[in-house]
Order: C-alpha cells, then sequence, then structure tokens
C-alpha cells in the first residue's frame, strides 16, 4: 500500500494557517494584556506544534526557524522574559516569516528568495537578544539533524529510557515512524536504539499494509518529560509508549560520563537505518539500563487524556470545499427533481401517492436545509483577521485605533466569507487613512486620542448585514457635491438627499482626496469594493455625520446557491421573488388601479407605496389581467408593491447563474428550473428598489399634494 503523504502535508499546511492565525490573534491580545497567561500558552502551544508537524514531514526550514522562535516564547512563559512592544513587533514579524515559509511548501517551491532569506536572518538575529545569554557559548552542538542546531546544557542531561512499539495501522493513517526518531533527535541524542523484533508474524501470515516495528531507546536530552512526550503526539492513540528515565540528571558529570555526553552520534541517515536492525556506531561505549517501572496510574492518567484527545478529534471531519460544492449542486438537483415529481402526483387522482410525495418532499428540503448548513461558518473568523491589520496600519499612521468587533458569531455562506475579505479590508483602511483624525486633530476637536473602528455582524430580512463604523471626521458632504459636478456625475443644481451625495464616492474614480498616500483614498478604488459586492449579488450604503464619524453598510445574501422563493407569474412567464422579503400580497381594485397607473404608488394604510409594474419594466406584450395583485417586498429600510398577474405560491429555488449575454439585464439576478421543465427568472429585488428609490422624492410630493384614497 501506498501511502498519500502529499495528502497528509496539506492537511498540515492547512492546520499550520490556522495555528498561525490563532497565534497572531493570542499575540495581539498580549499587547493589550502583558499578563495573560493563557494568551502566552497559546502562543507556545500553537509555535510547537507547527514545528512538531514540520518535523515529521522534513520541512527542516520550517523546524529550524521555529525552534528559534520557540526557545524565545519558552522564556516568556518561564517568566525570564517580559512582554513589550518590541518582542511582540519581533513575534508578528516571525509569525509572518513562518507563514512564508510554509508558503514555500504549499507552492513546492525549493526555497526562499533572496529577500526573504534576509528578513529570516535579520529575525533571528532579533530574537537572539531573547534567549538566554549563555546558550550559545555554553551549550555543546549534540547532533544537527533537520538544519538546526539543537543545543542543551550538559549539566542539565538526562538519560531516558523509551520503549515503541508502533500500531498496525500507523501506515494506514499516512504516518512514517522513522520520522518520529528523527524528529526525537532535535530534542536530544540517541544514543543506543535496539529493533524489537517480538511482534514479527510469520510469513505467511505477513500483511505489508501494518506495521510491526518497535524500538527500545537510550536517550540523552536535557528535554523535559513532557517535551518527549510531545513528539509522540500524533500517534500516541495507536501506539505503545513508554518513557521513564533510566538516570537521575547529570550533575557534575565523571570524565568518562563527559565523553559520553559529547559524543558525537552520525547524521540522521543512521537512525533511519535502525529499521533493519542496525545500531549507532557507539553503542557499545554505553551500558545498558533497565527501565524503570511505569505506576499504573501514570499509564491510566495517560490514557484518559489521549481517549479524550481522539473523541474531540473524532468531532469533526475536514472536507473538501470541492466536495461540499458538489453535494450542494446535486442537492438541488433533488429538488428540482422533487417538485417535478410532486407536480406529476397532483395530476393522477392517486392519494396514497400523493401523500408519499409530500413526505418525500418534507425530506428534501430536511436535506437541503442541513446541506446549506454544512457551508454556513461564522463571520468572527474573517474579523479576527483584521486586528492585525488595524494595528500595523494605525502604527504606520502614526494614530491610535482600537478596533471592536460584535456580532463574530453570525454566520453565513462560506463561499460569501471568503469573498468579502478584501473589500472589508479596503474600506477598512479607507477608514483608518481618511477617517480617523491624527491625535492633534482629535484633541483640537474635542475627541479622546484614541479612535475607533466598529465591526458589526447581523441578519436582517433573511440577509446579513456587516457594518464598519469610525467615530472619525466623516464626509465632507459638500466638497463630494462639488467633484460630483467637477466631473459631470450630477447636473448643477440637483436635488440630491445627504445620503445619495455620500454614496456618490463609489463612482469610478471618485475621490477628494488631496494627496496620494500610501493607502488608498477614500473614494480611489471605492467603485471596486462595489462591483464585488454587487457580484455576491449585496448591495452598499453609507451614513455619514459631519464630526461624529462613518458607517458603511453591506448586505448580502445569507447563500449563493439555493434560496426560499415566492413565485409569480405575468401572462405565460414566471418569475421568482426571493421569499425573505417579501411581505405581504394585496390584490388591486379596479378602483385602485386606475390611481395607481395615474400615480406610480399606492395608500397602503396610510403608507406611501411605490409600485413597479413588472409587465412594463421587462416589456411583456399583450393586455394586462383582469385581476392584478401586488407583492410588497421589502429590502433593508425600502419598500415598494410588485405588481404581477397571478400569486403561484412558494417555491424552493436552485439559483442558476445567467451567461454573459445577460449579465447587464437590470432587474434579473439568476434564474431556476421549475418541476414542470420551465426557466423562471429570479428578480432582483434591491436593483428594482434601487430604481424606486430614485424616483421617490417625486412620489413623496405627488402624495402629499393629493392623497390618495386609502384602502
Amino acid at each position: 500500500m501506498s501511502i498519500n503523504l502529499d495528502q497528509a502535508q496539506q492537511t498540515f499546511i492547512i492546520e499550520a494557517r490556522e495555528l498561525l492565525l490563532a497565534m497572531e490573534a493570542s499575540l495581539l491580545q498580549l499587547e493589550s494584556e502583558p499578563n495573560d497567561d493563557e494568551a502566552i500558552g497559546a502562543v507556545f502551544r500553537a509555535a510547537h506544534t507547527i514545528k512538531g508537524s514540520a518535523g515529521l514531514f522534513g520541512l527542516d526550514a520550517i523546524v529550524s526557524f521555529t525552534h528559534v522562535v520557540e526557545d524565545v516564547l519558552d522564556r516568556l512563559r518561564e517568566g525570564s522574559v517580559s512582554v513589550d512592544a518590541a518582542l511582540i513587533a519581533v513575534l508578528l514579524k516571525s509569525g509572518d516569516h513562518m507563514l512564508e515559509l510554509i508558503d514555500v511548501v504549499a507552492n513546492q517551491g525549493n526555497e526562499l528568495q533572496a529577500p526573504a532569506l534576509a528578513r529570516e536572518s535579520a529575525l533571528r538575529e532579533s530574537l537572539r537578544g531573547y534567549q538566554a545569554p549563555t546558550a550559545a557559548a555554553q551549550n555543546p552542538v549534540i547532533r544537527e539533524t533537520t538544519g538546526q542546531q539543537v543545543t542543551h546544557n550538559p549539566e542539565t542531561l538526562t538519560l531516558w529510557h523509551i520503549t515503541l512499539r508502533f500500531g498496525v495501522d500507523v501506515f494506514r493513517n499516512g504516518m512514517d515512524p522513522l520520522s518520529f526518531l528523527r524528529y526525537l533527535n532535535t530534542l536530544g541524542e540517541t544514543v543506543q536504539i535496539v529493533t524489537l523484533s517480538d511482534s514479527m508474524p510469520d510469513v505467511h501470515a505477513w500483511d505489508a499494509e501494518s506495521c510491526y516495528l518497535g524500538f527500545d531507546i537510550q536517550f540523552l536530552s536535557a528535554a523535559t518529560d513532557a517535551a518527549i512526550n510531545e513528539v509522540f503526539d500524533f500517534v500516541r492513540a495507536d501506539c505503545q509508549i513508554d518513557i521513564v528515565p533510566a538516570s537521575e540528571p547529570i550533575q557534575d558529570a565523571a570524565p568518562d560520563q563527559q565523553q559520553l555526553m559529547h559524543t558525537q552520534v552520525e547524521p540522521a541517515q543512521g537512525t533511519a537505518m535502525v529499521a533493519v536492525g542496525e545500531l549507532f556506531p557507539d553503542q557499545r561505549a554505553v551500558p545498558r539500563l533497565p527501565a524503570q517501572i511505569v505506576p499504573e496510574k501514570t499509564v491510566a492518567e495517560k490514557t484518559v487524556v489521549a481517549s479524550d484527545h481522539k473523541a474531540k478529534d473524532a468531532r469533526y471531519v475536514r472536507v473538501n470545499a470541492d466536495k461540499l460544492d458538489e453535494l450542494i449542486n446535486l442537492v438541488g438537483e433533488l429538488v428540482i427533481a422533487s417538485a417535478g415529481v410532486s407536480l406529476l402526483a397532483r395530476t393522477c387522482n392517486n392519494d396514497p401517492l400523493q401523500e408519499s410525495t409530500s413526505t418525500v418532499s418534507g425530506l428534501v428540503e430536511e436535506i437541503l436545509d442541513g446541506a446549506l448548513r454544512l457551508r454556513m461558518i461564522p463571520i468572527g473568523d474573517t474579523f479576527n483577521r483584521f486586528r492585525r491589520v488595524v494595528r500595523d496600519v494605525s502604527q504606520e499612521l502614526g494614530k491610535d485605533i482600537d478596533l471592536i468587533i460584535s456580532g463574530a458569531e453570525t454566520e453565513l455562506d462560506k463561499t460569501v466569507v471568503e469573498k468579502i475579505g478584501d473589500p472589508l479590508m479596503h474600506l477598512l483602511r479607507n477608514a483608518m487613512d481618511h477617517g480617523i483624525e491624527t491625535a492633534q486633530a482629535r484633541l483640537a476637536a474635542g475627541k479622546p486620542v484614541k479612535g475607533h473602528l466598529h465591526l458589526n455582524a447581523y441578519h436582517d430580512s433573511g440577509s446579513i448585514v456587516l457594518e464598519i463604523a469610525d467615530d472619525g471626521a466623516g464626509l465632507n458632504r459638500d466638497r463630494i457635491l462639488e467633484k460630483a459636478q467637477e466631473r459631470g456625475l450630477i447636473a448643477s443644481g440637483s436635488s440630491l438627499t445627504d445620503q445619495e451625495i455620500y454614496n456618490l464616492i463609489f463612482e469610478p474614480g471618485f475621490s477628494t482626496a488631496e494627496a496620494v498616500t500610501s493607502l488608498s483614498g477614500r473614494g480611489v478604488g471605492m467603485d471596486v469594493v462595489k462591483r464585488n459586492i454587487t457580484l455576491l449579488r449585496g448591495t452598499v450604503d453609507l451614513d455619514s455625520t459631519p464630526g461624529q464619524g462613518t458607517v458603511v453598510r453591506i448586505r448580502l445574501p445569507l447563500t449563493l446557491a439555493i434560496i426560499n422563493g415566492f413565485l409569480v407569474s405575468i401572462g405565460q412567464s414566471t418569475y421568482v421573488i426571493p421569499l425573505d422579503m417579501v411581505q405581504e400580497c394585496i390584490e388591486l381594485h379596479e378602483t385602485d388601479r386606475q390611481i395607481a397607473s395615474e400615480q406610480g404608488y399606492l395608500d397602503l394604510r396610510g403608507e406611501v407605496l411605490p409600485l413597479v409594474y413588472l409587465r412594463d419594466h421587462f416589456n411583456h406584450e399583450g393586455p394586462a389581467a383582469r385581476r392584478q395583485n401586488v407583492v410588497v417586498v421589502r429590502y433593508a429600510d425600502h419598500k415598494a408593491g410588485l405588481v404581477v398577474d397571478d400569486l403561484l405560491g412558494e417555491f424552493q429555488t436552485v439559483i442558476k447563474p445567467l451567461g454573459k449575454l445577460f449579465g447587464a439585464l437590470r432587474g434579473i439576478s439568476g434564474s431556476t428550473i421549475l418541476g414542470s421543465g420551465a426557466v423562471a427568472l429570479i428578480l432582483d429585488v434591491p436593483a428594482l428598489l434601487t430604481q424606486i428609490v430614485q424616483l421617490e422624492p417625486r412620489y413623496t410630493a405627488t402624495h402629499a399634494a393629493q392623497p390618495a384614497n386609502g384602502r
């Protein structure tokens, strides 16, 4: 059986990136709370796990650099080093470099480029200042196995006896037993190793996919029991491992013992050779010491810990995103097929058949809901990544800015989360560069020196709202209006609301910045932000109060794959309205039809309800139906009525994207296939309401001058 080590390495890359994100978050936490022992422990564990995993795959460059970082973190954990701004800065940059090393592995690159090597050299030099001052001078090099120098103090060396029997499924689980021995040598010196062959089966019972390896190891190291045990964390649940001190720590060693400590073992390949029973050349210099018996309680405690760890891991399964997308597509086709079966069943006079199809339809809905939940992830992970951005940019600008996050538990589709990161990044950088004032300007305005950025997420009307708010100077309304008139975006003397004026900054190339900075100016690139959000079927707008700040609101659909829709028809054509935007349906009586047709709005219980005649909007031919209906829809703060011929009821809609030929079609966001096989178009309600908003002042003025008959 061939072990898929490439797949195992890809898993390491994914998990290492996640650990680096957690490490970065803990370092930022330490910057504000230097005495947070839990954060210190989290940073150390992240670095230690990355180094251990990298060692298993022979990723020498990662192990070598991370070993230095881990050494500094260990001193930080024991209190020999204190937290300060300089240390946090070095550790954050070290995390960036570790990510760069992992990216090299992910891209199957051979080595770092010259600039990256120079950065690593500078980081090593900076980290050396936080290491023990006598480490390099006093600690002799015991072994150089993974591109790093492993050093220990001979005055604290302990001889350990390790009995190691790998489980039969180690190969099947994608593990290389010898990689654990190679990594063990980074903590000290293997002075004797014997291959155990008592578990080898008869040649006729030999299974090529099973592992029968066992080793008896004498190991000289200054590492702790816990550190040596952690080497085998990945296989502990499937193996028998006993690690006991074969001697007390060697203090004031005699000359012959000192000679043993300084004995140079052959390079790492020698360790690999023990698989066929070869010993290290100098094994005769060390007498074989009997292993101590491990107390029964200790073994039981370790077994319980391993079982708990395995149980927690078993709760999660890492699934390839492509497989998840394929599942969603299949579920979508199942929804369409189920609708077709239900339609056929209704044409048959067979009650048991209709009952069965109803049951199947209910199960399909549950499968659909479950499949969609698989892709829902909290937005908080994306939000937390911006803590580092805010820290670095605020220092670059010389401003004191605090990031406040709320609504981190709000969930939305994984695809949406992945694609919204760049627009959010651009908006945050703009807010810091041009929104929040300098310390002097804030003091002059009577504000606190520290500026605040607020990231918030919440659900509203079946969509998710992301808010980026700052407490800066706000937008200059008159300046925006002047620039818009200069560029010919609006006619001179046009009457626009404040929000309409503020939204002009989303026009291509629009900017009020007096000078270009290293960061994007407010307005420069904002059209790209809006375009990317529009591609996600979302909208963006902003409000601003001079002297108090600006709030940018992004509205996004919860999922891009499947929605619950409300089916309507105009003549022979069928349309789907997203159900979460539908508030109510009313019949348009003959008397109201005439008034609504003349004025373009309806008086809905004293409220002005602008109307969109879909028959006219989409240029349908033929006369309107004798009975018409109004579907009242709401999106954000806007409400309107869509005039249609017939109401066909609720319908689960699988969204099929439109081709490039229809990309410029206004008011349509996609298509779907009905159970009958016919194609129905999905209405883009936000786009339709935008058209209404532009004409809303006319409706309001008309309503004030000539009230309509109430219903």
